[in-house]
């Protein structure tokens, strides 16, 4: 019932129901259907998820409660009753006939009242037009600025509900926690559905209001049979709500910092939330300079959200790799990113947080250590072990080098032609070979096949994979000999001068 305003210095109404968070009548917005994003050639939710695991009188679907329709995140019927016409007259009967103690005329009453009863939702809106058009600076305005959220929500006109959702909190405390809490719940889900233009345009009010909201939801008062437990169940997906609403009005706003503040708040709640920490990663994308293991990070919790289908996170997996490839310059052998993908989310199933001793290195630092690189040099660093071995290796892999020294201890005939070779670098090292420590095919070069153990040769090829010591190990494709390393015809060995080993030409 209506308050003597006299007695109480304001209007008031009651919202919470004996099995708590009323749903808001009418209320037609679906997460699950409108926030859906395109997302690289699928569809791909960016609505953060939560299983309700409230008991059916708890959601409503029970008793009485069954005739309210159910409004929420994701399957949660969280939500409030922001007026309909019965409940109007019920609250204002008494004292609405005595306008001796009401701030508000029998008549002006009775119309409201009347526009309140309307079912059709343009009809009502167009009736509380000329209330207000009368009445400007009515007392009722309380009770009408809620019923045009509910009615332009239902003819899916988001602008209107976020203008009518302002008015309502613009009244100040003439307006309970829960009517706040509803019509900022209402704001944010209709800020959701506007294009990125107007997102960006209202971007600052939104974030003010979704703030408003979460603590509008804060001082709504637990009903008297809710457990504690049961309450906070029911206030957590609004509760992300308002913070995806904060979040993404600062993507919006390009307000980074705030977007990161708002999407780890709702990863304190659901950490394991696979759009929440996708979006968060874009945000590190996004920055300047973007921070590349942030977003690394995140993705890869993405991935491996126990929520997310396999073909979700097939989808981030793919994007995820891409990131990581294209940060190393594009030119790393796919192995090796792969290697350095599957240990990235084998660590992120471990830590919601990004160690900080994670890190990959980028196309600058494989630039630095290409510069001055030989294939000697490759030789000592693989051999170190250690993190330069690991570096040196993201470097040289799928490196086309030119003109490898070597002893040749094995020729196997063939398609390829597979050599044998000891690396060597001087006259000495040449005597002292007695074990290969690489293996080369020679493709398109039937010719190769002339070469003769002992002999001495330098091959152009690609370096494809090592085996680290104990049993170190060079694996080369697509190599060339030499052609003046190769005899006209089979017969004793030639020893070529020992060439000293020139920079790489380039990946093939």
């Amino acid at each position: 019932m209506r308050s003597d305003p006299a007695a109480q210095g304001k209007i008031t109404r009651t919202f919470v129901e004996d099995n708590g968070l009323r749903i808001w009548r009418g209320f037609s917005y679906n997460p699950n259907a409108f926030l859906d994003r395109k997302f690289h050639g699928g569809r791909f939710r960016v609505v953060p998820e939560h299983k309700d695991e409230r008991t059916e009188s708890q959601r409503g679907e029970a008793g009485m409660n069954g005739t309210w329709k159910r409004v929420g995140m994701l399957g949660v019927a969280l939500g409030l009753i922001l007026g309909n016409s019965s409940s109007l007259r019920a609250q204002a009967a008494a004292g609405g006939q005595d306008s001796t103690k009401q701030p508000y005329t029998l008549v002006e009453y009775n119309q409201e009242q009347a526009c309140a009863a309307e079912k059709v939702p343009a009809t009502q809106v167009k009736c509380f037009d000329d209330f207000v058009a009368k009445y400007p600076n009515s007392a009722l305005l309380v009770y009408v600025f809620p019923l045009y959220v509910n009615a332009y929500n239902q003819l899916k006109n988001p602008d209107k509900v976020i203008e009518y959702a302002d008015k309502t909190v613009a009244l100040g405390d003439k307006v309970d926690a829960g009517t706040r809490y509803g019509v900022l719940y209402a704001r944010a889900l209709a800020y959701a559905t506007l294009k990125p233009d107007a997102q960006a345009a209202g971007g600052a009010k939104a974030r003010e209001a979704c703030t408003a909201g979460l603590k509008a939801l804060d001082e709504v008062k637990k009903p008297d049979n809710l457990t504690d437990d049961d309450f906070k169940k029911q206030k957590l997906q609004p509760t992300i709500l308002f913070h995806f609403t904060c979040a993404t009005a600062a993507m919006a706003a390009k307000d980074y910092p705030g977007a990161v503040e708002s999407y780890k708040a709702i990863l304190a709640l659901n950490p394991d939330d696979l759009s929440t920490n996708y979006n968060l990663g874009k945000v590190y994308m996004a920055m300047t300079p973007p921070q590349w293991m942030d977003a690394f990070w995140y993705f890869a919790r993405a991935v491996t959200s126990k929520g997310a289908t396999q073909a979700q996170s097939n989808q981030v997996k793919k994007y995820l790799r891409s990131q990581i490839a294209n940060y190393q310059g594009g030119n790393v052998c796919d192995s090796l990113t792969d290697g350095e993908l599957n240990e990235l989310l084998q660590l992120a199933t471990s830590s919601a947080d990004r160690p900080s001793s994670y890190s990959l290195p980028s196309a600058t630092d494989i630039s630095a250590i290409q510069k001055d690189m030989t294939i000697a040099s490759v030789f000592t660093d693989l051999k170190a072990g250690g993190d330069k071995s690991k570096l040196t290796w993201l470097a040289a892999c799928g490196l086309e080098f030119p003109e490898v020294p070597g002893k040749v201890i094995e020729v196997t005939p063939g398609d390829p032609i597979v050599l044998k070779i000891a690396f060597v670098t001087s006259d000495a090292e040449f005597e002292a070979a007695k074990n290969p420590n690489m293996d080369v095919k020679v493709v398109g070069q039937p010719e190769a096949s002339r070469v003769e153990k002992d002999s001495a040769v330098h091959f152009t090829g690609t370096l494809v994979a090592y085996d680290p010591d104990p049993a170190f190990f060079l694996h080369w494709d697509k190599a060339k000999v030499k052609a003046e390393d190769i005899p006209k015809e089979k017969g004793a060995p030639k020893k070529p001068p020992v060439r000293r080993p020139r920079k790489p030409s380039g990946r093939s």
